[in-house]
């Protein structure tokens, strides 16, 4: 069978770049450069032609700077958007930003040697672009229904289960880049919640949020609203490995909570807020009348690890009605079936609208769903967690 291509705008100021990114991508089975531009005001020109399913950002160009277009683009038609500059080292501050507005992952190259980093890099930045395209929206024509099931679990823990590299040859075999599309269910990590997951005994409320695209500014006003005496909240923000503990430390700056990556076996407790780390699922466990989380390898699920479904049905096993989710702004449909589980178990459940969503897609297909008991905006999810204190 033919082997859809992924289809690649490649924006770079640097000529350099756009020919040699064009020439060692064109060695690649499964992806294709469409068109290249010196800045995006010529990209756009092209792309409304015809519309890429990845672009590659620099983020210095003339005209307009990359970080503002990924915004625009977000804003717009929402697209997976891979950033590769010399300016995104980490420890600056510009690949957090890009990650902030919306970009699926940041490649930092150098400045000097961009040739030679180019060629041994191409494994890696043909890896970010495949991984991209299952972050990004499902356009392709049956791709949306295509799901793999869940590896035999055979009573094995998920620490068992060998982890699948996204963007990896074992997940693109001769179906080519949509076999990456089928994807795992929360079945993979954990199962379904049962009759009496529903049925606990109160306890203290416990928030669990899942965000995506937009994710890291809007999870910004959210947390720096709270105060001290918070329930207890656990998050997962689709973020890589390398930015969580940082993205959770800028958190806990501007929060009267206490803010900080999650750690195996951490509790949740008031006043406290778990960020689940970059490559991890995070689970949460009941202990008696406490709960803990657990930070668990597995393969990606709902496309993500983190993934936010993961997350939601273990709240959904775990605390039953007395659970809080709230599933926030974000490309795709991670955490749409998670919350349709904590709502059926009794949980109390919210989607950010669509005006104050960077992407209304995660809301959106949780309230397609049924799981979704109310819609609220940005600027009121703070009270809504709040009001959960004194119950």
């Amino acid at each position: 069978m033919n082997t859809p291509l992924i289809r690649v705008m490649v924006v770079d100021d640097s000529s350099v770049v756009r020919q040699l990114v064009q020439q060692l991508l064109a060695e690649t089975a499964d992806i294709r450069v469409i068109g290249t531009a010196p800045d995006p005001v010529f990209a756009l020109r092209k792309m409304n032609q015809e519309w890429p399913d990845v672009i590659l950002l620099d983020i210095e160009m003339p005209r307009m700077d990359g970080i503002t277009f990924l915004k625009q683009i977000m804003a717009t038609r929402p697209t997976p958007v891979v950033m590769c500059s010399s300016r995104a080292e980490d420890g600056n501050g510009v690949a957090a930003a890009a990650l902030a507005a919306g970009a699926v992952s940041v490649i930092a190259r150098p400045q000097l040697g961009v040739r030679d980093f180019l060629h041994e890099a191409v494994a890696e930045l043909a890896s970010a672009i495949r991984a991209a395209v299952q972050a990004g929206p499902l356009a392709r024509a049956g791709a949306a229904a295509s799901v793999a099931p869940a590896p035999p679990r055979n009573g094995a823990s998920v620490d068992q289960l060998r982890p699948v590299k996204a963007g990896s040859d074992e997940m693109l075999h001769h179906d080519g880049w949509m076999s990456a599309l089928q994807r795992y269910s929360a079945d993979a990590v954990l199962n379904p919640p049962g009759l009496e997951d529903g049925h606990r005994p109160a306890t203290a409320r416990i928030v669990a949020i899942g965000a995506s695209t937009g994710g890291p500014q809007a999870l910004e006003q959210v947390l720096g609203r709270l105060g001290p005496d918070c329930p207890g909240v656990v998050v997962v923000q689709h973020m890589p490995q390398r930015f969580t503990r940082s993205f959770a430390e800028r958190l806990h700056r501007i929060s009267g909570a206490e803010v900080r990556e999650a750690e195996h076996q951490d509790m949740v407790l008031p006043g406290r807020v778990l960020i689940a780390p970059g490559g991890k699922h995070l689970v949460v466990r009941r202990d008696g009348l406490q709960y803990y989380v657990e930070t668990l390898d597995g393969p990606l699920v709902s496309r993500h690890k983190p993934s936010v479904d993961v997350l939601f049905r273990s709240l959904a096993k775990a605390a039953g009605s007395n659970a809080v989710g709230i599933i926030m702004t974000g490309m795709g449909d991670d955490g749409a079936h998670g919350l349709k589980e904590m709502a059926d178990c009794g949980g109390a459940t919210y989607a950010q609208d669509e005006a104050t969503s960077v992407v209304f897609g995660m809301p959106k297909e949780a309230i397609q769903l049924g799981g979704v008991g109310n819609v609220i905006a940005l600027e009121n999810i703070s009270a809504v967690i709040e009001q959960y204190v004194s119950r």
